[in-house]
């Protein structure tokens, strides 16, 4: 292992024209020869990701052929379908609103997810809102555990240690809405014999970060190989508007704001970018140091987290398993 003496800029540097050409031409291979669809279809969030995935697909088939879906829920930011509709409207694609409360309702969603949140804070009902949240994985090895942010309706806010029960059971109710949210583009793709994109970067592929059967079901996943400062980098030159650009990364599934460093990835992404690329191609800790703005011995901690999500992830990239044929035995 060698020292590698390039800035964390140039670590994750992308010729933007030609990775944009080359994934675009990887798009019109897959959906037209290998999958054999009209178009695709996406979910448009207002997100960096979504708004980079269908702008690639807009590059490769144009965009009389992309669907973008904007599907928002009770929860949704106030701002996400609007912004959804903006990247929509830039792009030039047809965009279709379905709002998944009604069906999140009749599922059990929200009465799931309450009630689980009440085994921990009994107070809990209308017009409080909560988000789950975990510790820094870069500070310290202590046992790391969530908690749970609840906002009582006059605004004061309190944390508390979430059981194990308590935890699955609210990630299982939140998990319908990605479930659901999937259920409709493969009910659009049907409609038109589109192919559905999925729309995870490296650090969420890698990391595990998605529901199975949910956002990790898609028929092609072109940004699967990019890390994020890579899709920023392609988003500048793709003229993803600005302030779409500027949004800080969220799950967007919580009453309460929530960033995708609070809930899954517990240190900034240009930081687990830096580190998940050094872990990558063999960079000791003191080589990604420098680099990530942290000390060898944090480093160190976040490839251990990087590593132990991949162990318990792995799971999610599982293909349904089957019992192989028997061989039939010869005959001597």
């Amino acid at each position: 292992m060698g020292t590698d003496t390039r800035s964390a800029a140039d670590l994750l540097a992308l010729d933007a024209a030609r990775e944009t050409d080359r994934i675009a031409g990887a798009i019109r291979d897959q959906v037209s020869r290998v999958l054999k669809r009209r178009g695709v279809v996406l979910g448009l969030s207002g997100g960096i990701d979504s708004s980079v995935a269908a702008a690639l697909c807009v590059r490769a088939i144009g965009a009389s052929r992309v669907l973008g879906l904007l599907m928002p829920e009770a929860d949704s930011a106030s701002d996400t379908t609007a912004l959804g509709r903006r990247v929509g409207d830039h792009l030039g694609i047809r965009t279709v609103l379905e709002d998944v409360s009604a069906t999140l309702e009749a599922a059990g969603c929200y009465s799931r997810r309450d009630a689980a949140i009440k085994s921990v804070v009994p107070e809990y009902g209308p017009g409080y809102k909560s988000k789950i949240v975990m510790p820094v994985a870069s500070e310290g090895d202590r046992y790391r555990t969530f908690a749970l942010v609840v906002e009582a309706p006059d605004g004061s806010r309190t944390q508390v240690r979430l059981t194990a029960d308590a935890y699955l059971a609210i990630v299982a109710a939140t998990n319908f809405k990605q479930r659901v949210r999937k259920m409709m583009e493969y009910h659009y793709a049907d409609r038109f014999q589109y192919a559905v994109v999925g729309t995870p970067n490296l650090l969420e592929y890698d990391q595990g970060f998605f529901v199975k059967n949910g956002d990790g079901a898609a028929d092609l996943k072109p940004i699967a190989h990019l890390y994020k400062t890579q899709v920023y980098q392609l988003a500048e030159f793709l003229g993803i508007p600005e302030d779409i650009r500027r949004r800080p990364p969220t799950t967007d599934t919580f009453s309460l704001p929530q960033s995708q460093e609070e809930f899954f990835f517990s240190v900034p992404h240009q930081t687990l970018d830096v580190c998940l690329y050094g872990l990558n191609h063999g960079l000791t800790a003191s080589d990604v140091a420098g680099h990530a703005g942290l000390e060898p011995a944090q480093v160190e901690r976040v490839y251990r987290e990087i590593e132990s999500k991949r162990r318990a992830t792995a799971y999610l990239h599982l293909s349904p398993l089957v019992v192989k044929e028997q061989p039939e035995e010869k005959i001597s």
